[in-house]
């Protein structure tokens, strides 16, 4: 089992960066499509049951999204996370691929403050290591 340790050594948040990264990407990815479709004339909502593919990827997409929403919210608050409920109406109205994303970010970067308060700085690096198997 290899430490992948997720704090780089200038004290930035490598995990914070790359889930706020994947969240740019899924906001911008989501919404140029979504505004394509718009400037076409497509009935958007119609588009998401239109074909049995496209009928399947959207049940798919809406069970992962309330399961995400009971998980931000849950989590959320077992951690003390404030304004955290404002992601579920976020994740309908904006996206999922945004929202998630964001969530894990700010999730990380909770956690970290979190271990810095109770720990100190000097630990926080420890408190960041995350098991990965190798």
């Amino acid at each position: 089992m290899v430490l992948v340790n997720t704090v780089h050594p200038t004290g930035v948040v490598v995990m914070v960066v790359v889930y706020a990264v994947l969240g740019l990407v899924g906001l911008v990815g989501t919404w140029f499509f979504n505004l394509r479709s718009g400037a076409a004339g497509e009935d958007y909502l119609a588009s998401w049951f239109a074909t049995a593919a496209s009928t399947s990827a959207a049940v798919d997409l809406l069970v992962v999204a309330v399961a995400a929403s009971v998980f931000f919210l849950v989590e959320g608050r077992r951690l003390g996370m404030r304004w955290v409920w404002a992601l579920v109406p976020l994740t309908f109205a904006v996206a999922l691929a945004f929202t998630f994303p964001v969530f894990l970010a700010w999730r990380e970067w909770h956690l970290r403050r979190r271990a810095a308060a109770v720990t100190g700085p000097a630990r926080t690096a420890e408190a960041g290591s995350t098991a990965v198997p190798s």
